[in-house]
């Protein structure tokens, strides 16, 4: 039987209670849903010694492990696998995610009814709640990234939406979109590789939908709570690197005023190395910027307009 899908579950923890969690619920759901041909990889950029794909959890037909060069590089290895063995579509997970028994036919739908949707996102929900933890991601005035729906009931999901930005937690991306895109960019290693990806994508004339009728569970934060100051540096780093690449004038100049007032702050140490960083890449992000024009067919109108 032809793959249906291919699933890539990125982990920087190895095995754990919560990749066991993740990879028990998809199996719950192929089992409610026999159809559909799954194969799932676990691409896994942790220290921890090498053990067999079972000790993952169940139904993982490959383990990848690579070196820690972010998620994005660890699911572009994930999704580069995948693409060797069909072309069917590639979801990719955090493994901090469990999914509904019926998450996977609404997305794959969303692919079938719309050939320009280039990636379908289900609803994520907060772990263990009915509060939406996102429908996607939007961009502030500052080029910051926010989750569409933080923390509204989930009685409130109605129907599917058109959104701008998926995020990366969860999604199913058709393979066009990835040959079209070439993946995550691997300098952001962690933060906003999805909205760079999106808007990328949106470049080439791609849209994105979020399917809410197909549900998954976020339990949030485990990884990112070890990484300390760090973890602020590279958001707000990747911020200005985005704003860069894809927002308007008055929007890059109120990303970067955004973080030199942010010295005045603690970790102060940290909001310093984000604006070198931020500083430094911009060279390159506007060179890709200018490269990109010329082949631009949509466009992402800021949060103000400008």
């Amino acid at each position: 039987m032809a793959i249906a899908v291919s699933i890539v579950v990125v982990t920087h923890r190895g095995v754990s209670e919560l990749i066991r969690a993740c990879l028990t619920s998809l199996a719950a759901s192929a089992d409610r849903n026999p159809m559909s041909t799954v194969v799932t990889i676990v691409v896994d950029n942790s220290s921890n010694p090498a053990v067999a794909a079972a000790d993952y959890g169940p139904n993982v037909d490959e383990v990848l492990r690579v070196d820690n060069g972010g998620f994005g590089a660890a699911a572009n290895a994930g999704i580069r696998l995948a693409r060797q063995l069909s072309d069917a579509p590639v979801a990719v997970l955090n493994d901090d995610i469990e999914v509904g028994v019926d998450w996977l036919p609404p997305l794959l739908q969303a692919l079938r009814d719309d050939e320009r949707v280039g990636a379908v996102q289900p609803a994520l929900l907060r772990y263990g709640t009915e509060v939406i933890n996102s429908l996607g991601v939007d961009l502030d005035r500052f080029a910051a990234g926010s989750d569409r729906g933080l923390d509204a009931p989930a009685s409130s999901l109605d129907e599917a939406l058109t959104i701008d930005i998926f995020t990366g937690g969860a999604v199913l991306l058709r393979p066009e979109f990835l040959d079209a895109t070439g993946g995550f960019d691997d300098r952001y290693f962690l933060y906003y590789e999805d909205v760079d990806l999106a808007l990328r994508g949106a470049e080439l004339g791609w849209t994105y939908r979020c399917e809410v009728s197909s549900l998954v569970y976020h339990h949030g934060g485990a990884t990112t709570a070890a990484l300390g100051d760090d973890l602020l540096r590279y958001q707000e780093r990747n911020r200005l690197l985005t704003a860069t690449r894809f927002a308007s004038p008055s929007t890059v100049g109120r990303a970067f005023w955004l973080s030199i007032r942010k010295l005045r702050h603690d970790p102060k140490g940290a909001h310093a190395r984000a604006l070198g960083g931020g500083l430094a890449g911009a060279p390159g992000a506007l060179v890709r910027r200018i490269a990109a024009s010329g082949r631009r067919r949509g466009a992402i109108v800021p949060a103000d307009g400008g």
